[in-house]
Formats: structure tokens, sequence, C-alpha cells
């Protein structure tokens, strides 16, 4: 039995497929975590959707942003726009209600203690403690999952409060919430999250970190998987943090590491994931 920790699929199911049949994937045997936006941007954000879908005994996926948008667009909170034309065949698929409900049901955040490892989408915020992370994280997934996800996704958007404060409340505090696990890159001293820059980590806007360089980061003695950032390349420079989106919706490659032995593998893309070949 294998466990291995997969990078942003965002659409890309051939290199998907790719990278299942470099490792030797055995659903009854391995198993995967996936640090969350299985949709967008790829060719084919049904089929990949589906896939997963078909492997879910055998893993565990964390939401992330696109996945999350996915999800307001099929509630009506918000309009398909025309360069999201690859999520339309979700929402028009016969079984897309049912692909919808499984993901809707999934954590923010995930633990493996056997590895001393954590899954989130974008990273956990530096001055936020594990117990926090966990806690807060538990809160959205328990609106997303009851009868509060309309009005979640009605204030899900928008990048104020910037700043965590314990006395947020209802629809603002989940937003705040959801922005620091999925949408995070960088921060200031005080936890303030800048949410426009997408860039290289090494060119944060002034006054800005990337949330793992924050000097009083709280959670360092466990392995943070993470995706999000394709600007990183799979690397953090950092003791104990693992960046597995490799930008494979943009012509880079999907990444797997096998936290057994720590041996990552690759399968190149082209951009929209056609032709990927083993790396």
């Amino acid at each position: 039995m294998s466990t291995y920790a997969i990078g942003d699929l965002q659409g890309c199911d051939q290199a998907f497929s790719c990278l299942l049949k470099q490792i030797g994937f055995d659903a009854g045997r391995d198993r995967l975590l996936l640090v969350g936006d299985l949709v967008s941007r790829g060719s084919d954000s049904l089929a990949t959707l589906r896939h997963v879908y078909s492997l879910r005994d055998s893993l565990v996926s964390v939401l992330g942003n696109h996945d999350l948008h996915l999800l307001a667009l099929a509630a009506g909170t918000v309009t398909l726009r025309d360069k999201e034309a690859d999520l339309r065949p979700i929402l028009e698929a016969p079984d897309g209600p049912e692909l919808l409900d499984w993901l809707q049901r999934r954590p923010l955040f995930h633990e493996e203690p056997d590895f001393n490892a954590v899954l989130v989408h974008a990273g956990i915020p530096p001055l936020w403690s594990l117990d926090e992370t966990r806690q807060r994280a538990r809160e959205v997934e328990h609106a997303l999952r009851g009868e509060q996800a309309g009005e979640y996704f009605k204030h899900m958007y928008g990048n104020r409060p910037a700043l965590w404060s314990d006395d947020l409340a209802g629809p603002e505090r989940w937003r705040v919430i959801t922005n620091h696990l999925t949408r995070m890159r960088f921060v200031n001293r005080e936890g303030e999250l800048e949410l426009s820059t997408k860039g290289q980590a090494a060119e944060p806007p002034p006054g800005y970190m990337p949330w793992f360089d924050h000097p009083e980061r709280r959670v360092c003695d466990v392995r943070i998987l993470f995706g999000h950032w394709a600007a990183l390349q799979g690397r953090a420079r950092v003791e104990n943090l693992e960046p597995l989106d490799t930008g494979c919706c943009y012509g880079g490659s999907l990444t797997a590491l096998r936290l057994d032995d720590n041996r990552y593998f690759h399968c190149r893309c082209e951009r929209g994931g056609h032709n990927p070949v083993p790396a």
C-alpha cells in the first residue's frame, strides 16, 4: 500500500490518467490525497471530476477555490462566464447533481497522522495554530453541508475583511476562513491577506511576504501538503512544506509525491492536459 499526494488537477484528466499509470496506482491497495482545484482551465473538467469520483473510496480531496466556484455556479449564486465554458458540461451532465453533491461534502482540511502531514489547498495561515485551523475549517464544512449552504455561497466572494478576528461571525467569518484556506499566498506581519498578487514568491507586494516565510509562523512541525500556487513550481525552500501545484493546466506538469518514501513522479503536460508523457 502506498499513499500519493497529487497537485491541482484543474480539468487535466489525460495527465491524471498518465500519472496514475506511471505510479502503478491500484485502487484496491493505494490511496490518493488531492490538494483541490479538481476543475477549471484544463481540457475536460467533467471527465476529471468523474474520474476522481470513480476513485472516491481510495482518495481524499480537499476543496480548492475553483471547486467552490463551481459549487457556487451550481447553486445559482453567480453566472457562468465565457472563459469558464469547460464547467458547463458538469452543470448540464445527467450525473452532475451526484458529482456536485459529493464535491460539496469534501473537507477544507485533512490530517494524515501516519505521515505527520496535513492536506489543505492554499496553506495554513501563519498565525493560526493547528487546532485553530482544524476548528475553523470545520465551521465552513458544517455550513456547506447543511441548510446554510445557500447563504455561504451568497457571501463567499470578496477580499474583505483581509485580517482574521475572533469577533467575526456568520457569512463574513466563513468568507475569511475560506480565503485563508483556499486563496492565500501573501500576508503581512499582522497576518493580513493580499489576494491580488499571484506571482513569484520572491516578488511579493510591498509590505507582504509568502505565508510560509512569516517569522512567527506557528505550524512548523507538521508536513503541509498544498497546491494553489503554481508559480512556486513545486519549491518553497522551507522545511516540511510540499507545494504540489506544478502548473499542469498551463503546460507544466502534474506532480505526485509518494509519502512512503518521498519519491516524486511527474507527467509533463501540453497546455490543457493534451498528450501527457512521463517526465
